[in-house]
């Protein structure tokens, strides 16, 4: 995917046309396609399902407790609330590829 913006950053935008140019679909179903994808994995996480696609990635939610943090500007004790976060861990296969694409086109001499 070679369609980034000024900072370096792949948008939502730059997958629809991807799907568009590749798979063949008309843009309003590349569109359709790519939000359904999205809208599903939001739908699972906020029924507290971990996510999984196979050799890319997890999104895994996490439960913190309630613990005790303080202000730095004031030094006030304040209770931080127990929580649900959410965590992205890549897979191997996309660490390597990330990898290899980045000392291949950092380090070519």
């Amino acid at each position: 995917m070679n369609k980034v913006d000024l900072n370096g950053t792949l948008v939502k935008a730059d997958i629809v046309d991807q799907v568009y140019e590749k798979v063949g679909f008309t843009r309003q179903e590349a569109v359709l396609a790519v939000e359904i994808l999205f809208e599903e994995i939001k739908s699972e996480l906020s029924h507290g399902n971990n996510v999984r696609i196979s050799r890319f990635a997890s999104f895994i939610l996490r439960k913190k407790k309630a613990r005790n943090a303080r202000n730095p500007k004031t030094g006030e004790t304040i209770r931080i609330k127990p929580r649900t976060v959410l965590t992205f861990k890549p897979s191997k296969q996309l660490l390597d590829t990330t990898n290899q694409s980045f000392y291949d086109d950092n380090f070519d001499s």
